[in-house]
């Protein structure tokens, strides 16, 4: 089964080309990633945990959403399709910062990306897409460090590198 591609960056990140998503993930090539950070009226964070079945990091709580742009793509056009592919809707989006990591994992697959992260506000109804999504719930951000603090495993790599500036962004 191929995976659509995704845009190979620099450190600066300047496409310099594309590749399969599997295979740069194999590679652990640095390529354009995006993550969606959405609160509620409330000030909690959307949190989804990752369906088991996904190729890496299945069943480990994280952001609200995240992917890869398509090469034909901006972030935020990636962001608000995969919103509503994975999430069920969609609001209004703005990106706050960005960040470059690089994770190995124990199924030989590394995560290499410049992660743009997005924040949004929603408080309507949300219907994830079982293959995606796992299950979802809104937690404070301090409720979010005790989670943090008390089962780290639970999280993915790069939610525990882009929360601590989610958390003092949404707390200003």
């Amino acid at each position: 089964m191929l995976l659509p591609p995704v845009i190979l960056v620099n450190e600066q990140d300047e496409p310099v080309g594309t590749m399969e998503k599997l295979e740069a993930h194999q590679k652990g090539l640095l390529h354009r990633a995006f993550s969606v950070f959405i609160t509620n009226a409330k000030g909690e964070l959307l949190l989804q945990q990752r369906a088991l079945d996904k190729y890496h990091s299945g069943g480990l709580w994280t952001n609200t959403c995240c992917s890869h742009p398509l090469p034909d793509e901006d972030v935020l056009t990636a962001a608000h399709r995969r919103l509503m592919e994975e999430m069920g809707f969609d609001c209004d989006l703005e990106e706050i910062f960005s960040f470059t990591y690089r994770a190995e994992f124990d199924n030989g697959l590394t995560e290499h990306e410049f992660d743009h992260v997005l924040i949004g506000q929603y408080d309507g109804p949300v219907q994830p897409d079982s293959s995606e999504v796992m299950n979802y719930k809104f937690a404070s951000p301090d409720e979010v460090r005790r989670l943090l603090l008390t089962a780290p495993e639970t999280f993915t790599h790069w939610f525990h590198i882009a929360f601590p500036k989610i958390a003092v962004y949404i707390e200003q």
